[in-house]
């Protein structure tokens, strides 16, 4: 186990650098830029592998105890350690990042992105995926620092160099807003294990540990520091701004990557350190946390209902990343509660969102393909895009992934949001109920318009006029109808397919993962008992 967890951590880093040697001979095929997206798809295909294997070896009976643990000395005159370990909070998270990895190199194999040498975006990829692997598995605030930053400039140059229009401005200012809030966060973190002597994040969550040295003042300091740098990563109104234009100019596999794994690295940051560490700060700043994202959720939708609106030009890709301000306001939602039934239904609500997002951020990829546009009013013409009719798997794919976007009971996204909610109908005690019983019915009007812009966005690119072929001369000379497009290829259904499944599954059998995280949030917000 501690193999799997640290190779899981280690390999991809190891394949981003083979990515970037000349291929040995017998490996180079015919064509040496497929070789090194193949290489790509395998070393993903390992990674996912082991973490699937860590999964089944994980002690489903015993989810609140670290296991896989590797503990070594790293900076000793710091204090500093390669303490890696997982456990029912980490381990859904870490098997999700595997996964949406592996799909993306599996559809760049066959849809690379416009660009620069595959060697080099092969490498970013696999350098992105363990930065975030290594955020979810690590346990010393240091190195969970370093992690945090890793991802950064991966992510930077995928933008920069294979994103659309605009996309250097929006790597720019990805890159800005990240790195200022995580300068503020690296203070927090240091301010933490200063005043406590260590870094260890175990020990500091148990309340007769290290903890117990951080007094309310130190506490509520390094909470607004450390959640600056988080709520720009969740991304947590108003420190959003940077997230619609990145996931526009992104190529599909960056958008897919940034919504479905990379976002979640501030709500966990949240889980993690947040909440067990600093519990008092916590306690302090959560009404106004729960709050602003309320203010998201509604803030969200209804920048998603003015980009929809006929004439409006709004862009698909960012009306799914404004959506993406709203889900996620969900998830601090929960967290901001400080109850067991709010924090595990964000980290529901957390998986749920990365495999429906990324189902639509690939999506609306193979849209563009297909169409050359993601504008909606380009795509919907006067009548509608007729997917249905013109690609009909497609089309019904497209409608499924809204469906479970806006929480349809059945689908994973239903879960999340309802947990979340009933956390902030009863909120921790201490907490003003009427507060969170506002936050609680402004996330409900979220609700409604979320199912109000999804179901229009579905109106007008899945449905439309009739299709049919003309059947005399008559016919073909009168008003054009709109051609047949190409349905879902071998590789889309492979790629996506599993997305799909599991927004099943984990809708019809939630007590599977939240029979996983529950002991663990127990714990953690018991103070490690």
């Amino acid at each position: 186990m501690q193999i799997l967890l640290a190779g899981s951590v280690v390999l991809p880093l190891i394949g981003a650098l083979a990515a970037l040697l000349p291929a040995p001979p017998g490996l180079k095929g015919k064509n040496p830029d497929q070789a090194v997206l193949r290489h790509g798809v395998t070393v993903s295909g390992v990674v996912l592998a082991a973490t699937i294997a860590l999964a089944v070896g994980f002690d489903h009976g015993h989810s609140a105890r670290m296991q896989a643990t590797t503990d070594l000395s790293w900076i000793p005159a710091l204090g500093i350690r390669i303490h890696l370990g997982v456990d029912g909070i980490s381990l859904p998270l870490l098997v999700l990042t595997a996964l949406l990895t592996f799909l993306c190199a599996l559809y760049s194999y066959f849809n690379m992105p416009t660009g620069p040498s595959p060697k080099a975006f092969v490498a970013l990829i696999l350098v992105l995926e363990s930065g975030t692997l290594a955020t979810f598995a690590v346990l010393d605030l240091m190195l969970f620092f370093l992690a945090f930053e890793m991802v950064l400039i991966p992510m930077y140059f995928l933008i920069a160099r294979w994103g659309g229009a605009g996309r250097q401005a929006a790597a720019w200012k990805f890159i800005l807003y990240t790195l200022l809030g995580s300068v503020v966060m690296l203070l927090g973190l240091l301010l933490i294990g200063l005043k406590s002597g260590t870094f260890d994040m175990v020990a500091l969550a148990t309340d007769n540990g290290p903890k117990a040295q951080l007094s309310h003042t130190v506490q509520v300091i390094a909470v607004l520091a450390v959640g600056i740098g988080l709520a720009v990563k969740s991304p947590m109104w108003p420190l959003h701004s940077w997230l619609p234009d990145a996931h526009t100019a992104a190529p599909t596999a960056g958008s897919v990557l940034l919504a479905g794994v990379l976002l979640k690295m501030g709500t966990y940051g949240f889980v993690r350190i947040a909440l067990p560490i600093t519990p008092d700060g916590m306690h302090t700043f959560a009404p106004y946390l729960a709050a602003l994202a309320a203010v998201g959720i509604v803030y969200g939708s209804l920048a998603c209902l003015a980009l929809v609106r006929t004439g409006a030009k709004g862009d698909l890709k960012r009306l799914i990343a404004y959506s993406s301000v709203g889900h996620m306001g969900f998830v601090l939602l929960g967290i901001a509660s400080m109850t067991p039934t709010g924090v595990n239904g964000a980290l529901f609500a957390n998986v749920a969102h990365g495999l429906i997002t990324g189902l639509l951020f690939f999506l609306v990829g193979g849209l563009k393909d297909r169409l050359g546009s993601t504008d909606l009013d380009t795509l919907a013409g006067t009548t509608g895009a007729a997917l249905y009719g013109r690609a009909p798997r497609f089309g019904g794919l497209l409608a499924f992934g809204a469906v479970a976007s806006l929480g349809l009971p059945g689908l994973a996204g239903f879960w999340g949001e309802m947990l979340a909610m009933f956390g902030a109908f009863h909120p921790a005690a201490g907490l003003s109920r009427p507060a969170f019983l506002t936050f609680m019915t402004l996330a409900g009007l979220g609700t409604l318009l979320t199912a109000a812009y999804l179901l229009l966005v579905v109106r007008r690119i899945c449905m439309g006029g009739t299709l049919k072929a003309p059947t005399s001369p008559k016919e073909a000379g009168g008003p054009a109808t709109a051609p047949a497009l190409p349905d879902l290829a071998r590789y889309e259904y492979a790629a996506w397919s599993p997305l799909a499944v599991l927004t099943v599954l984990a809708g019809l059998w939630p007590a599977a993962l939240l029979g996983l995280t529950n002991p663990a949030v127990q714990q953690l917000l018991g103070g490690g008992k």
